[in-house]
């Protein structure tokens, strides 16, 4: 069982920047391929950026330039750094874990963390 705790929300001004961190426990994190994604009040939840365990990054447009996900292997933790935040960057922001196995993928969530983005 993987377990992810995500922390680094909060509030910020427009233009700001915020550094989220998910740590994970045990000495399985190097297998999973690892994403943020966020959700917004009345939306569906979005991918924001993710990494695969070879350090390969996908970054969703709206962000890119402005997002950065990053991990290290030997704190078993995944990193979203995230400047110039927009109003419309405010939402729920998820840590995510993810293996493709032969008989299914396998998916973990962490709890969430608040960014909101106003003046």
């Amino acid at each position: 069982q993987v377990q992810l705790v995500e922390s680094g929300g909060g509030l910020v001004q427009p233009g700001g920047s915020l550094r989220l961190s998910c740590a994970t426990n045990g000495n399985i994190f190097s297998l999973y391929d690892m994403g943020w994604y966020r959700q917004a009040p009345g939306k569906q939840r979005e991918l924001v950026a993710r990494i695969s365990t070879d350090g390969i990054t996908n970054t969703e447009d709206s962000v890119k330039g402005r997002f950065t996900i990053s991990r290290d292997d030997r704190k078993n933790t995944v990193y979203l750094q995230m400047t110039i935040l927009k109003p419309e960057d405010t939402a729920v922001y998820y840590c995510n874990a993810h293996r493709s196995l032969i008989l299914g993928d396998l998916d973990y969530w962490g709890q969430g963390t608040q960014v909101t983005v106003s003046s």
